[in-house]
């Protein structure tokens, strides 16, 4: 079996800004933030969530995004360090959230300096976003980075993929589909309609529809800060569309206490047994437990914990 550790929206602790650092967008961000989110996102729930995480030894983690607050050059130095504590780029994987993205920055100051974890194999660290979509393989997976990642207006948290990056996503997992690989999507939106104006993906119609012509067996998302789950019907039945809790959430806040998803998967006859166990941080902050489990293909489905 294969296991793959899936973690979001870590939001990891905002550094003391500078006024000139806060013209435009990233002033409502960094007040909403010592006003309102430092009370939301704890960097103890998020050590005890790392700490499991290292106890469990997943093949492989994966990050859907928004490891920063507002896109501050101090921001991203400082996600770099942690990212050092969480594990090399052969064994984590990463695509930017609307966070990593909140406004327009220099790629060597700010998403380059985590170039090494976007990469595709064999591939140089990322040096701009022309990079995605990008492949890894790791045993019988298939991880497929997307970035929903984009610029956008102040009060608007929306991602965009665009054709291009659409369409190279479905070249790819169709070419992988023939290989017969386990095809993990890695998106920091949810792929869905219903989402809010403010933070959907904008073009959810457009990707949904190349999902259910090519398929692939998982999308893994963050952004809603909740764990939860949805189905695109593909080629060959419904696709789980997996969002996991914030990794930093603070015990009793409103996004629940922080979790992660422990992913098992291995191959059968018919496809492939795909079982996400939730673990989720104690309420006394001492570590990690089960919370939960939904099993895909081999086994009736569960809900997942809200």
């Amino acid at each position: 079996m294969f296991t793959l550790a899936h973690l979001s929206d870590p939001h990891l602790p905002m550094p003391q800004a500078r006024v000139v650092d806060l013209l435009g967008k990233r002033a409502t961000g960094y007040f909403n933030w010592w006003r309102n989110r430092v009370q939301l996102h704890r960097p103890e729930a998020l050590a005890g969530i790392v700490a499991d995480i290292k106890a469990q030894k997943p093949d492989h983690i994966a990050l859907t995004g928004d490891l920063v607050n507002i896109s501050l050059p101090d921001e991203f130095a400082r996600a770099s360090q942690w990212l050092a504590t969480l594990g090399g780029p052969d064994r984590l994987t990463i695509v930017p959230g609307n966070h990593d993205v909140y406004v327009a920055t220099l790629w060597r100051e700010s998403l380059g300096l985590w170039g090494a974890y976007m990469a595709g194999d064999g591939e140089p660290p990322a040096t701009d976003f022309t990079v995605f979509p990008t492949l890894r393989r790791r045993g019988p997976v298939a991880l497929v980075g997307l970035n929903s990642g984009a610029p956008k207006p102040p009060f608007f948290a929306t991602g965009t993929l665009g054709e291009a990056q659409i369409a190279a996503a479905g070249k790819l997992l169709e070419d992988l589909g023939r290989e017969g690989l386990c095809r993990v999507v890695m998106i920091h939106h949810p792929p869905l309609t219903t989402e809010s104006r403010f933070k959907r993906l904008t073009d959810a119609v457009a990707l949904q529809a190349m999902i259910r012509m090519v398929g692939c067996e998982i999308v893994l998302h963050g952004h809603n800060h909740r764990s939860e789950v949805a189905r695109i019907m593909g080629p060959q039945g419904a696709i789980p569309v997996v969002g996991v809790t914030s990794a930093s959430a603070a015990p009793g806040g409103k996004y629940g206490r922080a979790r992660y998803h422990l992913i098992g998967i291995e191959r059968e006859t018919a496809g492939w047994r795909i079982a996400v166990d939730i673990r989720a941080l104690k309420a006394d902050g001492t570590g990690c437990e089960p919370d939960g489990r939904i099993v895909f293909n081999g086994g009736a489905p569960a809900a997942l914990a809200a």
